[in-house]
């Protein structure tokens, strides 16, 4: 069951479309119903209206919650679970209601929350996606999602939500899809992460580092160690369950994980601009 959605610009913006601010024809949820919802996430913080405001509903919504993507991102991203509860709640989901929402702004919705490896069907409920069957392009989309997540240290952008692949695992695997058209799937992970890196021609050891010059010998340096560090964030990666809760084992202090967490983003990222400018090569 999702219990909270990524919280982003775009989500955002999206989800606040759903809340009418029409004065001729009043659609719920009311702005009582959705006062509520905000300080059940103790988020009143960040609510114009209890900062004396008059605003309509979907501005005050876009409010809450881009206040909660500064300061209070878990809150929020439990919000818009409740949000679109509501809205399902009130039958902003079925044709015919006199609270439908609308057909475009359902159809964007479900698009980026595609994009964030999430789906959500016509009648309103939301699951996880499961990644290995969404198109390569989307599987791009998604990934550069958890790389922003995973920048800011977030947790649960460590392991891929519907996949047992961590975001360094799918984003090696994509690359190698990418590249030579196929990945192994059954190879261990310093394989797969350093044909990921000899396919985009980087180097994992220091095996020509003699004959370089002083710039190359830098540059050989720099990614080998950052070869080195993604398989020793590997090694700290809680392998029980299906991918879903803790990404590290229990006994890896907070800091270590977020650094971890961190870590899987850096590199992840560079793969992933090495690979679009190797298409340009």
């Amino acid at each position: 069951m999702v219990t909270k959605i990524n919280l982003t610009e775009d989500i955002i913006v999206a989800v606040s479309k759903l809340i009418d601010d029409s004065m001729s024809n009043r659609r719920d949820p009311s702005h009582s119903d959705l006062e509520f919802q905000i300080k059940k996430y103790g988020l009143e913080q960040g609510d114009p209206k209890a900062q004396g405001q008059t605003v309509g509903k979907a501005k005050r919504v876009r409010y809450v919650l881009n206040w909660a993507l500064e300061f209070n991102i878990d809150s929020g991203e439990k919000l818009l679970v409740a949000l679109l509860n509501l809205v399902r709640g009130v039958g902003g989901f079925r044709k015919g209601s006199s609270n439908y929402v609308g057909e475009e702004e359902i159809i964007n919705l479900q698009q980026i929350l595609k994009n964030s490896g999430y789906y959500l069907d016509d009648t309103g409920n939301i699951g996880h996606l499961i990644l290995d069957n969404i198109t390569e392009f989307e599987m791009e989309e998604a990934l550069w999602n958890y790389v922003r997540r995973a920048k800011k240290g977030q947790e649960d952008a460590a392991l891929l939500t519907g996949t047992s692949k961590d975001l360094l695992e799918a984003v090696a695997a994509h690359v190698l899809v990418k590249l030579w058209g196929t990945y192994p799937q059954t190879v261990n992970f310093p394989t797969l992460l350093g044909q990921a890196f000899v396919a985009l021609g980087l180097k994992t050891s220091l095996e020509e580092i003699d004959q370089a010059n002083p710039v190359k010998k830098a540059k050989i340096k720099m990614e080998t160690s950052l070869y080195q560090l993604g398989c020793s964030i590997n090694l700290l990666r809680n392998k029980t369950g299906t991918g879903h809760g803790r990404p590290f084992v229990p006994e890896i202090p907070h800091e270590d994980a977020r650094l971890a967490i961190e870590g899987m983003a850096i590199i992840s990222e560079y793969l992933l601009n090495k690979m679009s400018l190797h298409h340009f090569l």
